[in-house]
């Protein structure tokens, strides 16, 4: 009988990403409910050390799988370990963050596993012993819940959205024996960040600006506003299509989705491709001068004026406030 709930760890040059502890807080709160254990899959070289923070959120026990072939990340190599795992240990449900790596890693282990997979979800559940997966549909106009009729049951969860909590565990180490076959593709290059911002999908505070922004060098006093809160800056699908901002920053159902503590949307009507990437968001604050955009409609504070002299005097206002 399938047992044991599982997390996919995420880590990044030696570092475990956010989404982990929320994706073990998650797990936890499902086995405090079903009295199962929480297991960690942690793949990568030299990260056995890492299996001591991932404890720190519930996890008992952490699958160490620790090899050079699986550093850094490469589809097919972690998707066959991942599914290996979870079938020898007959998982019942298996939880992925929906970050950019969790969504590629989740589909490939589902189509090994030929079992169910509920996407991008906002909320999990128990309901008679089995997993309910909470998402958003028709572009957030509405939520479904997706019940599951094979094992593992596999869900990818959004980041930002489950509260990472502490519930310290003394969590056991079992160490893999990673053997993977020849792979069809490699990593050649990794070009990384080097702006220091924190990812989009991650951010507790962006500032967005869409096609009331003008152009590219209005973007400072957005540059400026989220210095001034730690937060990063995102853009609509017209600012990108625009060349104003990078494709990295784009926020929608074309972009990135995100969950963070505050939404700042400047110059943003509101369609409803864009509200699909940002509806979950726990504060969201428009600016614009069109008292009748969509945005309004999902806003908790909305500001109706030019987005020019408002964000200034916010810029201000806040680091007067921060001081």
């Amino acid at each position: 009988m399938a047992k044991g709930i599982f997390v996919i760890a995420e880590q990044r040059d030696g570092a475990l990403r956010k989404v982990s502890f929320e994706l073990a807080s998650a797990a936890r709160k499902l086995a405090d409910q079903t009295s199962d254990e929480v297991s960690a899959i942690l793949l990568g070289s030299g990260v056995e050390s890492l299996a001591a923070e991932l404890g720190k959120f519930g996890v008992d026990k952490v699958f160490v799988g620790d090899n050079a072939a699986l550093e850094p990340y490469v589809t097919e190599a972690h998707a066959e370990v991942v599914a290996k795992i979870l079938k020898d240990n007959d998982a019942a449900i298996a939880l992925f963050g929906a970050s950019v790596q969790g969504k590629d890693l989740s589909a490939r282990v589902a189509a090994k596993l030929a079992g169910g997979l509920a996407t991008d979800c906002t909320d999990v559940k128990i309901d008679g012993g089995n997993l309910i997966a909470v998402r958003p549909m028709y572009a957030g106009k509405c939520f479904g819940e997706i019940a599951f009729n094979s094992t593992p049951a596999m869900a990818s969860l959004r980041p930002n959205v489950f509260a990472a909590v502490e519930n310290a565990k003394a969590a056991a180490v079992t160490k893999v024996d990673v053997a993977v076959d020849a792979q069809k593709s490699k990593v050649l290059e990794v070009q990384k960040d080097t702006s220091g911002k924190v990812d989009l999908t991650e951010a507790n505070v962006i500032v967005s600006g869409g096609r009331g922004m003008k152009g590219p060098d209005e973007y400072k006093i957005l540059e400026e506003l989220a210095d001034v809160l730690k937060g990063t800056v995102g853009a609509s699908r017209a600012a990108v299509d625009a060349g104003w901002r990078p494709q990295k920053d784009q926020v929608g159902q074309t972009g990135k989705v995100v969950s963070p503590n505050l939404y700042v949307a400047c110059g943003i009507s509101g369609a409803i491709q864009h509200l699909a990437g940002m509806s979950s968001s726990k504060c969201i604050v428009a600016i614009n001068k069109d008292a009748e955009a969509p945005i309004f409609a999902k806003a908790d504070f909305g500001v109706v004026d030019d987005l020019f002299k408002v964000v200034p005097e916010l810029t201000a206002a806040c680091k007067k406030l921060l001081a």
